[in-house]
């Protein structure tokens, strides 16, 4: 059964972070914490691990920075920028992309297209950063949606073909893969017990020092960024959520944010302000956090319900809190 409730919790956690999603950790006596930070994939990195040697954790920092060559869009000569730019011919590129692709697919498959990496013809007409309160032109932004269609990527082997006239991005699904990649680094590096902080991806490696899970606060929606609504627990898996206020800005009453409808190309506005998603895998949470929040609450618990080992809690712009039916492993009563 679904469970309706409204509830808030209100605390001032670590601002220096940032995040979406803030990891809220009590470490055990004794035991000796390191940390390194940076700034990648638009967003700062935070990995946090009991350690002895922090290179480990610095090495585990450039891989982030690796992938970042391989997978974004604007960097030319990344996978993402010659698939953009290959005027329809196939492009042969890293197993790393190849999967990435191949989950997205499933995704927009199972999500009816609510999760679709063509989206760029239209997310890159929306200015989201800068502060500027404008609308893209509304014939442009009409004719970019009608190049968004997942169905049009041709993956054979190692080799992707996409038309002429579309592009991917990469960004609501690539974050989630550095962070398990990162993940599997550093348990491969000996890490037993860590908390990484991509943004709005949180993944844990075990449970905190002395058996207990981590907390994870998620924020609260109508506060600042440092502000969390409810906490959650983290047993060595994947907390990610994806939030109207993450970016956006207002305009004439409306709020126009990142999240858009993968038919229009507008911001989703539906009655959703965020949905947080628990899972194994962080690349399936990054994409079904957005999937589910432009399906909306209905639909989208519907999804994660069909989905195994998948959870998730949808916060409504009014503050309702909808989860699924396995949620309360992850969000305890109060």
């Amino acid at each position: 059964m679904k469970k309706r409730m409204k509830r808030m919790l209100s605390a001032v956690i670590l601002a220096a972070l940032m995040l979406t999603l803030i990891p809220t950790v009590c470490l055990a006596a004794g035991t000796d914490k390191k940390s390194v930070s940076g700034f990648y994939l638009d967003t700062i990195i935070t990995l946090t691990a009991y350690v002895d040697d922090e290179s480990v954790l610095k090495d585990a920092l450039k891989e982030c920075g690796r992938y970042e060559q391989l997978l974004s869009r604007t960097r030319e000569g990344s996978d993402v920028w010659r698939i953009n730019h290959a005027e329809g011919k196939p492009v042969t590129v890293s197993d790393d992309t190849i999967t990435i692709l191949e989950t997205a697919q499933k995704i927009s498959e199972i999500s009816n297209g609510a999760f679709d990496v063509t989206i760029a013809p239209a997310s890159t007409l929306w200015d989201f950063t800068s502060g500027k309160a404008e609308l893209p032109d509304t014939g442009e932004l009409k004719a970019a949606a009608e190049k968004v269609d997942y169905t049009k990527v041709r993956i054979e082997g190692s080799t992707v073909t996409l038309p002429e006239d579309m592009m991917i991005d990469l960004g609501g699904i690539a974050k989630g893969y550095i962070a398990d990649a990162v993940k599997d680094y550093l348990i491969g590096r000996g890490v037993d017990s860590a908390i990484l902080s991509f943004g709005g991806n949180i993944v844990a490696i075990g449970l905190k020092p002395g058996g207990k899970p981590w907390n994870v606060g998620i924020r609260d929606i109508d506060g600042a960024s440092t502000d969390y609504m409810l906490v959650s627990k983290n047993y060595g898996g994947s907390t990610v959520t994806s939030g109207i206020y993450e970016r956006g800005f207002e305009l004439d009453g409306v709020w126009y944010h990142h999240l858009l409808d993968s038919k229009t190309g507008w911001p989703m506005q539906n009655e959703l302000a965020s949905v947080t998603i628990f899972s194994d895998s962080s690349m399936m949470g990054d994409a079904l956090s957005t999937a589910a929040f432009v399906l909306g609450t209905e639909k989208g618990s519907d999804l994660i319900e069909s989905l195994d080992g998948i959870e998730a809690v949808f916060i409504a712009r009014d503050r309702t809190v909808t989860m699924t039916s396995g949620a309360g492993k992850y969000i305890p009563e109060p």
